[in-house]
């Protein structure tokens, strides 16, 4: 009785809030949020082409210069549980627009010359992203409970988008147009100044009301740590994180130990992501349409499965395929990943606080999983072990993806 009181109740709350929200304010607001969610993943992405310019410049170790990649998933992984709290003290907006501001001050400190102005700045702008991460799919959920499918994927594209082009353009920008990495490094800074000008209405519109309804839909507390359901939907996120960043690192020497020349191994990386692209956007649109979500994330297990076999055992003539399932399976669990912290809560808070936790332990996995396959293939001299593990990683992520597909609530007895 009392669930059914407490989901009658958020329903007569945020009924009300959609409908005195005008079309306008509804499209300042998604206007916003993609402004934010493509600076979630640029001023990251766009630092890996640049590694070799950066290690060179400031004459530091491969290990130091690996750091750089690294800081931003640490950071990712320490920061995401704070950022419930803080949104719930202070608001959702005001805390986005505090973020973007730490980035853009993050983005331009690592562009300046120095390797103290490097890591700091690194260390900044990967603590304002973790915000993001963990506040906009619970901004979604709040915003738009009844389109929760269609703007998951909006702001999923949207950020991967510019993260394909970060990593594209970086060497360009910094060979081509004459800039160096640091000004490579530093034109995401107009673009966060951009979304700072873009958000800003947004926290001068924010209402008591709004504030509100973010408390009072929040009244159910939920120990999401004793959740089964939300350490499901966890491990889901940290296996796919693993996965992507994996493949990220890897792919093209993994190709290249097959006999496939660094420009061609440079191309298939490509190939993956740019199939990641269509998926991320379609994955939380279908997964909103249905019941639940068991049969996108087998098709997702396969996909990765398959994939990392053909790898392995596979015929070169046949790597494309191969490719094209791995960024298959990465834009579906991604776009699962990300609707989950929406479907699977009652209200934007826990929808925060599942986020918060779900990146957590995922960037946490997403940060050691390329140093760890990395030192494997130099003990073993071969990527057989590093793949089988990866195998048994999507393995895992079709038994964890099945339990955070089914059709509920997180609660701490389930």
């Amino acid at each position: 009785m009392m669930d059914s009181f407490n989901q009658v109740e958020k329903e007569q709350l945020i009924e009300p809030h959609a409908k005195v929200r005008t079309q306008s304010a509804s499209w300042v607001i998604l206007f916003g949020i993609i402004f934010i969610a493509v600076n979630l993943r640029a001023p990251f992405t766009s630092v890996g082409p640049l590694v070799e310019l950066i290690r060179d410049d400031l004459h530091i170790s491969n290990t130091l210069a690996g750091m750089i990649t690294t800081l931003p998933l640490l950071a990712f992984a320490l920061f995401s549980p704070f950022a419930p709290k803080l949104a719930k003290r202070y608001g959702v907006e005001r805390i986005l627009f505090m973020s973007i501001i730490l980035l853009s001050f993050g983005i331009i400190l690592r562009s300046i010359s120095g390797i103290a102005n490097l890591y700091l700045g690194t260390v900044v702008l990967g603590i304002a992203i973790a915000v993001g991460n963990v506040l906009l799919p619970s901004l979604i959920k709040q915003e738009y409970p009844e389109r929760i499918g269609l703007m998951t994927g909006v702001y999923s594209i949207s950020m991967n988008l510019f993260s394909a082009i970060a990593s594209g353009i970086s060497i360009p920008v910094a060979v081509g147009m004459g800039y160096g990495w640091q000004g490579a490094l530093g034109i995401w800074g107009i673009l966060s100044l951009l979304s700072i000008l873009v958000w800003f209405p947004q926290v001068r519109r924010r209402s008591v009301k709004k504030t509100a309804l973010l408390h009072q839909t929040g009244n159910t507390k939920v120990n999401l740590w004793r959740s089964k359901l939300a350490w499901k939907v966890t491990l889901f996120m940290g296996l796919q994180s693993m996965l992507y960043y994996v493949l990220v690192a890897w792919l093209p020497n993994i190709i290249m130990d097959k006999g496939v020349s660094i420009e061609e191994s440079g191309w298939f990386v490509s190939i993956m992501q740019l199939t990641c692209l269509p998926v991320t956007f379609l994955a939380p649109i279908l997964a909103g349409r249905m019941a639940n979500q068991r049969l996108l994330v087998t098709v997702t297990a396969v996909c990765f499965m398959v994939g990392n076999v053909g790898l392995l055992y596979g015929n070169l003539r046949f790597m494309v395929v191969w490719v094209v399932l791995l960024g298959l399976g990465a834009g579906l669990a991604f776009g699962l990943a990300m609707i989950f912290f929406s479907l699977r809560t009652a209200n934007a808070k826990q929808a925060a606080e599942l986020s918060g936790m779900a990146q957590s332990v995922g960037y946490l996995l997403a940060a050691m999983g390329p140093t760890l396959f990395g030192y494997l293939n130099d003990l073993t001299n071969s990527w057989m072990i590093p793949l089988l593990i990866l195998v048994g990683a999507s393995v895992l992520l079709f038994l964890f993806g099945l339990g955070a597909g089914r059709n509920r609530y997180v609660s701490s007895s389930k």
